[in-house]
């Protein structure tokens, strides 16, 4: 290739890898804008990404909440902030998850106890992170209560 071609292309080309980056940081959930029910707190956050065509990238998260009786006290209380917050119910990728999406669907939410999402784990009906998996068995042994969250971008 000519010096004169080359330096046509390499603007182009670092044009197109410059944008591909932007994508997947436009396409990234703020984790700040999930709330939470008092008295939480996020134990581990993973960003999980997909560099497909549509790509994007999402949380994974334990979130503990000692004060809660048990773990499926913790999962109701955060279903029914959520709805009171305006989220909206949605359809979740097991029985035992629940799902939610934000107002103006800018964020989806799904979220189930450690114990229900550990078991999918171990099945293979769902995907996580070694790190969350391991705190999520934490948690159970610990007798924390606590719950398993995947936060992505909503449809809009």
């Amino acid at each position: 290739m000519t010096a004169g071609r080359l330096s046509l292309v390499l603007p182009l080309l670092a044009a197109v890898l410059t944008g591909c980056g932007q994508s997947v940081a436009q396409r990234t959930p703020n984790a700040a804008k999930l709330p939470l029910v008092a008295g939480t707190r996020v134990a581990v956050k993973v960003q999980r990404c997909d560099k497909g065509a549509n790509a994007f990238c999402g949380w994974e998260m334990v979130v503990v909440a000692p004060r809660y009786a048990s773990s499926e006290n913790l999962v109701k209380a955060e279903h029914d902030l959520l709805k009171d917050s305006g989220w909206t119910s949605g359809n979740a990728d097991t029985d035992n998850q629940r799902a939610a999406d934000s107002p103006g669907h800018k964020l989806r939410v799904t979220y189930a106890t450690d114990l229900y999402d550990l078991q999918a784990i171990d099945e293979e009906r769902i995907k996580r992170s070694h790190k969350v998996a391991l705190e999520l068995s934490g948690t159970i042994f610990a007798r924390t209560p606590a719950m398993s969250v995947l936060l992505e971008v909503g449809t809009s």
